[in-house]
């Protein structure tokens, strides 16, 4: 499992096949994701396997996520944050749960047999991890991959066991680059174009995370069928590899292995200013109408990496803070909306406006192939995507399009508009599925066999109770919110202007 880590290790840290210059270029030229091949050979974090990293941490206490595997593999709906378990426990006592052996000590684990759960320590911030060991930060070099002074203080470390997995969603600030380090991990990835094929959804709600409500690896095509047209790139990423996956890709990401280790790292853009208002809007709205009293608000709607409410006048200070720093930034070519600068948290969850050192892709107007090959390595489309396309383990098993099914994989301008339109307009298809975007809706057919069809049932279904996350799904629909952040950035240009002595 571990050759190619050691492989990698073995190899010259001089010997890559792209400069930082070269793959900054390729970064800022592709429309897919890729995996990096043999561009981390003399990184010291391949050396941070979980056992390692406990001998690192001692006595650190850290929180892992725990699942069923029953409800993994049967249900077919997510498993989202909010319906796992948790523990705060050491790294040791994971690693002796792991290994299953009789008396050993696995603290906090007692309550939940390895047979049936997997854990995750998912999203750990490393410059928090390893405070007091700053020195660490140096093992990771993203710097090679063209992001001068970037390492391991702006990453974030994820340790899992077999079938632990992250659900479905996309995020809307930057790209991302992952590192993978002990085990395997399959990601399924969707492209933005497929939005409205994965019933995008705030609840829950996470700041920077929208998920999507279709199990993919089991979807309920009934409630769901406009997912059947969802165009899946699969890729197993294997140790020593690095996945690049662009802005706004949906993805699916599970664990393979007994234990698994991987970082990554969220990449400013320049079009996550923008960004940060749709996200300060959607935070707005849904803490308005989810904080008010109601009958079907008892439901557990905020994750637990959220640090709490905020009131409607904090929320409408993050709503003020990010218009002012967006417009700022129009100004300032070479700036970005980040975090805080006393906090050390990666870039992906913050809508608060900030401002930091420009972080984007190197841009040129060179003509530029994308050079595809050993080393760079593209996750293509599969044609039709079902459970079966996700048992070979292998690189390859992603990759089994031509060029002639990759344009089988794209739809044509105008249907997809017309689809988009229908789902933002709130035509919810978890009620009632419009099979050609604006035109012939029907009834669908209830989880328990009956049927909307029928003259008895239309008044009933016809009344069926709006809730508020029904609601929810469409006022902050990613199509919506980007209408509203338009208008906003719109309505602060003009009240700037006309405040502004000539």
């Amino acid at each position: 499992m571990q050759s190619s880590v050691l492989k990698a290790m073995a190899a010259p840290d001089s010997i890559k096949p792209f400069s930082p210059e070269e793959t900054q270029r390729i970064l800022h030229h592709l429309q897919q994701p890729v995996v990096f091949i043999n561009m981390t050979g003399g990184w010291p974090a391949l050396h941070w396997t979980a056992e390692h990293l406990s001998g690192c941490l001692g006595d650190k206490l850290i929180q892992f996520r725990l699942g069923r595997k029953q409800e993994t593999n049967c249900k077919n709906t997510p498993l989202f944050e909010t319906q796992c378990s948790y523990v705060e426990a050491r790294l040791e006592h994971f690693l002796s749960w792991t290994r299953d052996q009789p008396g050993a000590d696995v603290g906090p684990f007692c309550d939940y047999p390895n047979s049936e759960y997997w854990a995750y320590a998912d999203y750990k911030y490393i410059a928090l991890l390893f405070q007091h060991q700053p020195s660490m930060f140096e093992d990771v070099k993203w710097s090679e991959f063209g992001f001068e002074g970037r390492n391991g203080r702006e990453s974030t470390l994820w340790i899992g066991t077999a079938g632990a997995n992250t659900p479905c969603h996309l995020d809307s600030y930057g790209c991302n680059l992952v590192l993978q380090v002990q085990g395997r991990k399959r990601w399924h990835l969707f492209p933005p174009e497929d939005t409205v094929n994965l019933y995008p959804t705030r609840i829950p709600y996470e700041e920077s995370s929208v998920f999507s409500q279709v199990d993919v690896l089991r979807p309920d095509l009934t409630r769901f069928p406009a997912f059947h047209g969802a165009r899946a790139h699969i890729v197993t990423l294997q140790p020593g590899q690095v996945l690049y996956v662009p802005r706004h890709w949906w993805h699916y990401v599970e664990s393979l292995d007994p234990i698994t280790v991987s970082v990554n790292s969220w990449i400013e853009l320049e079009v996550d200013d923008v960004a940060r208002v749709g996200e300060a809007v959607t935070k707005a709205v849904v803490f308005a109408l989810k904080s008010a009293p109601s009958d079907d608000n008892k439901d557990n709607w905020l994750n637990p990496t959220e640090e709490g409410v905020a009131s409607h006048n904090e929320s409408m200070q993050y709503v003020n803070l990010a218009v002012r720093a967006c417009e700022k930034q129009r100004g300032l070519c070479h700036s970005k909306l980040t975090q805080d600068p006393r906090d050390t948290s990666p870039v992906k969850r913050d809508s608060r406006g900030q401002i930091r050192e420009n972080c984007n892709l190197v841009r040129d107007s060179v003509p530029f192939s994308v050079p595809f090959g050993p080393h760079l390595i593209p996750v293509r489309c599969q044609r039709e995507y079902s459970p079966e396309t996700t048992k070979d383990p292998e690189v390859k098993s992603s990759r089994n399009c031509d060029d002639k099914s990759l344009e089988d994989c794209t739809v044509s301008s105008d249907a997809a508009q017309r689809t988009k339109l229908a789902s933002a307009v709130g035509l919810y298809r978890g009620k009632h599925e419009c099979s050609d975007g604006l035109t012939q809706c029907r009834p669908r057919d209830h989880a328990d066999g009956t049927s909307e069809n029928s003259s008895g049932d239309y008044e009933e279904s016809v009344h069926t109770k709006i809730t508020t996350n029904d609601l929810l799904d469409c006022l902050v629909h990613p199509d919506i919110i980007s209408r509203v952040t338009e208008l906003l950035l719109e309505r602060h240009t003009r009240s700037h202007r006309t405040t502004t002595p000539s």
